[in-house]
């Protein structure tokens, strides 16, 4: 591989987002014991010349006759449809995504490039699509359909689905009746059975993935529709412009309950917003910014994706879980998956407001005292202009000092993780979360630059807790209310494609490397993406947390397994396997830790090569899994509090 990137395969202009010098320095560190491997595979792993070649061609884009494939593609195109990730299959259709000029990514199984689209709308806020074929392909998508709903995602699921003609034989079992197995998981399907309706289901679909609260849409296309050929608009129904069959409106808040809600926030001695997705998918940062600063009221996120409002501001109480229980009043901005009663950290007795554009969900899960039903933008400039101008000293002084002592706590993991570290001669996750932290936000790097998916088990309890985010769509929270396992690669594909292109939030950092967080059991799930993310020369740094089992090894602490006879087998690996040879083995660097002093400058050095030269690298970080014992190294595994950094799920 050359040191600059071949100009066919690097969609967006170099920037330098590393230090003067520090590349030079990297790369006479990486001569030594710690050594890039990518000489010893130079000449043998290579990127095709079909690719740059391929990426490189103008769009083609289609006039009539076309195929119903065209016609649809012609309507995403039209709609700004972000992206397409996929794996092969639905040939006819993703190919007439791809000659429309939507970027399109192709990846190695349906399910991980499913999560890949899922990252990518997660760190945007943009619509973009998944495609898997029929029977085997699109099955492997479910755990990554089922994710994206439960983040809200607005994701446009595609899949072909073999011909109406050989509907109920053999041929077809198990491949026709898709639908109904998204059931649960969708906020609208359809089987196009009519090639006519092509457009005008295009327009259904963009309705649903365009309006109130998004989720997954879910449209296959037998072969009669996909193929059918019509030579001019005449022989279609509803071909219409999008300014035709959707509107751009969005549901306004009424005076009085602005008024009310102000008047409850006035009151009010301890109010918070949760800001969560709705804010992030309609933009509403700035009004949520003006609403906290005029108002002295605190803010907490929630959600898929972080950084709507940021970790450093003094009302932000994202690093402060221990203020959460003394809030009196509870905003709920774009909370569109509710948690139960006692879910999230508020006392018993808070109050209640609750922004969102729909009105049948607000009440479910949890009582509301206010409900205002309204895009979370509108409502937020709405209440920016009515709410009274306020001062908290004392909230301000106890959102504080919670923020202090959370990081006096993690700075106590730190010591504990150095001392840890040096009895066992491995790397203690806490380490792991102190190298990134130092980093990405206190080094020489803009603490806004890198785009973080933050995935894992056990590792993620640590890093969630390091993690931050100053910007809109800089933190990808994997596991958001699904937990899905293993797509942590998957989501590193979209949000690193994401900040490629520089969509959306990602625009200012477009081009700059991102960093992922993974475990071992996880990696097993979207390794193979790494391929994906050499192919594309999508610059990453992905930290592997190898501690040799499942996260639930010691369940029996928890759940009572360990007492089960002949059963701990199951929860364990082999001990001090070599991911980062499997992404070297797919084009990658790799680095493999085995001592906490080496972790940062392993970090540093593979981050400063993604930044100069577009190659990413795969970190294999060795620990132990008697690190999730509170008994034999406390703290152990950690807990989660929600809302704010270290949400889990729910």
């Amino acid at each position: 591989m050359s040191s600059k990137r071949n100009a066919g395969t690097d969609p967006v202009s170099r920037r330098n987002f590393v230090a003067k010098g520090a590349v030079a320095a990297a790369v006479a560190a990486g001569a030594g014991a710690k050594a890039s491997t990518r000489a010893k595979h130079d000449s043998n792993i290579k990127i095709p010349g079909e690719v740059p070649t391929s990426l490189s061609e103008n769009p083609k884009p289609a006039e009539f006759p076309m195929t119903g494939a065209q016609i649809f593609a012609k309507a995403c195109k039209e709609e700004g449809l972000a992206a397409l990730f996929c794996a092969p299959g639905n040939y006819v259709v993703i190919n007439a995504i791809a000659s429309e000029g939507i970027p399109s990514y192709g990846g190695r199984t349906e399910g991980m490039m499913c999560a890949a689209a899922d990252g990518f709308a997660r760190v945007t806020g943009e619509v973009v699509a998944a495609s898997g074929t029929e029977g085997p392909g699109f099955t492997n998508m479910i755990m990554n359909i089922a994710a994206a709903n439960a983040a809200r995602s607005p994701l446009l699921v595609l899949a072909s689905n073999m011909t109406l003609g050989l509907e109920d034989t053999e041929h077809g079992i198990q491949r026709v009746y898709q639908q109904p197995t998204t059931v649960g998981m969708k906020k609208y399907g359809k089987r196009l059975i009519n090639p006519e309706r092509v457009h005008e289901y295009a327009g259904y679909a963009f309705r649903q993935l365009k309006s109130g609260v998004p989720r997954p849409v879910h449209l296959d296309f037998p072969g009669e529709v996909a193929r059918q050929r019509f030579e001019s608009p005449e022989e279609l129904r509803f071909y219409y412009d999008k300014s035709k069959y959707r509107t751009a409106s969005r549901p306004h808040p009424s005076p009085r309950e602005i008024a009310k809600a102000a008047a409850m926030i006035d009151k009010a001695e301890r109010p918070i917003i949760v800001a969560s997705a709705g804010v992030f998918y309609s933009k509403a940062w700035d009004a949520l910014k003006v609403v906290a600063e005029k108002g002295d009221v605190a803010v907490v996120e929630s959600g898929p994706s972080r950084g709507h409002f940021a970790d450093d501001h003094p009302l932000s109480a994202n690093t402060g879980p221990d203020a959460l229980l003394s809030a009196d009043l509870v905003v709920l901005a774009g909370q569109y998956c509710m948690p139960n009663i006692g879910e999230y950290s508020f006392d018993p007795d808070a109050t209640y407001i609750r922004i969102d554009p729909d009105a049948a969900d607000i009440g479910r899960n949890l009582p509301i005292d206010l409900g205002i039903v309204s895009c979370e933008k509108a409502a937020l400039e709405a209440l920016a202009e009515e709410l009274p101008k306020k001062s908290r000293p004392a909230w301000r002084d106890e959102l504080a000092a919670a923020r202090a002592a959370f990081e006096a706590e993690n700075d106590e993991h730190y010591r504990l993780g150095l001392k840890y570290s040096a009895q066992t001669g491995c790397v203690h996750p806490a380490v792991i979360s102190k190298g990134i932290d130092d980093l990405l936000y206190k080094g020489d790097l803009p603490k806004e630059q890198t785009t973080v998916v933050s995935g894992g088990y056990g590792i993620g309890r640590y890093t969630r807790r390091r993690i931050r985010a100053f910007r809109p769509g800089q933190v990808c929270n994997g596991a958001y209310q699904y937990g899905a396992i293993g797509p942590d690669v998957g989501y590193t594909v979209g949000a690193g494609a994401a900040v490629q292109q520089g969509t959306g939030p990602q625009a200012p950092y477009r081009g700059a490397p991102v960093l992922a967080v993974t475990g071992d059991a996880g990696f097993a799930y979207s390794g193979m993406e790494v391929e994906t993310l050499s192919k594309y020369r999508i610059p990453t740094v992905l930290v592997v947390y190898n501690n040799n089992a499942w996260g639930v090894w010691r369940a029996g602490e928890s759940g009572g397994r360990s007492d089960t006879a002949r059963a701990q087998h199951m929860y364990l690996f082999q001990e001090n396997l070599r991911y980062e040879k499997i992404g070297e083995a797919l084009g990658a660097r790799g680095e493999y830790v085995t001592d906490a002093d080496d972790f940062a400058p392993a970090l540093k050095r593979s981050y400063e090569i993604a930044a100069a030269e577009g190659v990413s690298t795969v970190i294999n970080c060795q620990a132990i899994k008697e690190f999730w014992s509170a008994r034999d190294y406390p703290p152990g595994l950690l807990q989660k509090v929600e809302p704010g950094c270290m949400a889990y799920y729910h």
